[in-house]
């Protein structure tokens, strides 16, 4: 399936109020100017919705926890303590350094992470998934999408970490074991605040992505039961 006839399909499932989805992916080549931005990545990603693309670097990640889940650098030593003792996600600081040596990070070789809106983006070669910023219809759409062909228990899931961790760190290990879960993130407290809070992320790797493609029209989506949160998903009727 083409870039367009995605698009086109995405749009006839949830209408244009819906935000177009994000690729992201390490590249050799910067899909814009490397520019500042704020010590948290979540704002910066968010805005790509409205069109400019975003090229993260080991420079303009200034955040120890985002450099380690972008994979530009180690884990600061100073992380598990600050996640443990200073924001209570995890009990204990082991616990923390045995929830990153699960995530099995691999260090890039690339020196950019580009994220592009799908309708900028030329092709799928260098994507490591796709993400979607969802309201709970939205999320509705893409949850039963996901599982229309799949029994897996865990076809969708919602492992708990930082923004930038449920993003990016899951889904690229994901894509790189050839694996199939799609994952709900952004229930980072700490980045909450950086997007609107009746949204949350859902992000599907490239190696899941490129089986829904075939999916998609056969599946709920275009069926009358999904048609009607459409229709409030774009303001037609009446929110309850």
């Amino acid at each position: 399936m083409t870039i367009q006839k995605f698009i086109q399909d995405y749009r006839e499932a949830f209408g244009e109020a819906a935000p177009l989805p994000i690729a992201f992916g390490y590249s050799h080549t910067p899909a814009e100017e490397p520019r500042k931005i704020p010590r948290c990545m979540i704002g910066a990603i968010s805005k790509v919705r409205d069109g400019d693309s975003l090229t993260l670097t080991t420079d303009n990640v200034l955040c120890g926890g985002g450099g380690l889940y972008t994979a530009f650098s180690d884990m600061p030593e100073r992380v598990p303590n600050f996640v443990s003792q200073v924001e209570h996600y995890k009990q204990t600081p082991d616990m923390v350094v045995k929830y990153v040596e699960n995530l099995d990070i691999k260090k890039t070789e690339k020196p950019y992470l580009n994220f592009i809106r799908i309708d900028h983006l030329e092709n799928f070669d260098e994507i490591e998934g796709i993400l979607f910023w969802a309201t709970p219809d939205i999320l509705s759409g893409l949850t039963t999408w996901a599982f229309y062909d799949s029994n897996a228990s865990d076809a969708v899931c919602t492992p708990f970490g930082s923004g930038c961790s449920s993003i990016v760190s899951l889904a690229v290990k994901e894509n790189r074991d050839g694996g199939k879960r799609c994952f709900i993130g952004m229930l980072d407290p700490s980045a909450r605040p950086l997007i609107p809070k009746n949204e949350l992320s859902f992000v599907i790797p490239k190696s899941r992505f490129v089986e829904m493609l075939d999916t998609m029209r056969d599946s709920a989506l275009f069926q009358k039961a999904f048609s009607i949160v459409r229709k409030r998903i774009n303001g037609e009727i009446q929110k309850n």
